[in-house]
C-alpha cells in the first residue's frame, strides 16, 4: 500500500473552514501539501500555506490537531493519502497564488465538494462542534 504524506492547515471562522481548489482541478482541499525531503512537518507547514495562499504562518501558534487516512482521490485503490493536520495563527491577507484557483469557506453541508480524507477531518471537526 502507497502513503501520500501530506501537511494540511485547519482554519476555522464563524463555523466554516478555509479550503482551496486547484488550476484543473474539482475538488476543494484544505490547504497544505507533500513536505519537501528534509523537512519536518512546521517547515512543511510554513513553505505550503505561504506558496498557497500569500500568508505567513506564526510558528509559536501551530497547534496538532490530528491526523487522518483516506484513499487518495484520483488514484488507484489502496493509495492512501494521510493527511497530518494543524491550527495555526497567521499574518496577511488570504489569497489564492500559484497552483490555488480559489479559495473558499465551506461548511459540513459541502461534502460533496471535497476530498475523502477532508470528509473525515470534516466529520471529525463536526462532531467537536467547531464546524456548522
Amino acid at each position: 500500500m502507497k502513503e501520500i504524506d501530506k501537511i494540511a492547515w485547519i482554519q476555522l471562522n464563524e463555523g466554516k473552514i478555509l479550503s482551496t481548489k486547484s488550476i484543473g482541478k474539482n475538488k476543494y482541499y484544505i490547504p497544505g501539501g507533500k513536505r519537501e525531503k528534509g523537512e519536518s512537518d512546521k517547515e512543511t507547514l510554513i513553505r505550503e500555506i505561504k506558496e498557497e495562499l500569500s500568508v505567513e504562518i506564526l510558528p509559536k501558534t501551530i497547534k496538532y490537531i490530528g491526523t487522518f487516512i483516506a484513499q487518495s482521490d484520483g488514484d488507484k485503490d489502496g493509495i492512501k493519502v494521510k493527511m497530518t493536520c494543524y491550527s495555526a495563527a497567521y499574518l496577511g491577507t488570504l489569497k489564492a497564488a500559484n497552483e490555488i484557483e480559489e479559495v473558499k469557506w465551506l461548511t459540513y453541508k459541502d461534502l460533496d465538494l471535497i476530498s475523502e480524507v477532508d470528509k473525515k477531518i470534516y466529520k471529525y471537526l463536526k462532531e467537536r462542534k467547531e464546524l456548522k
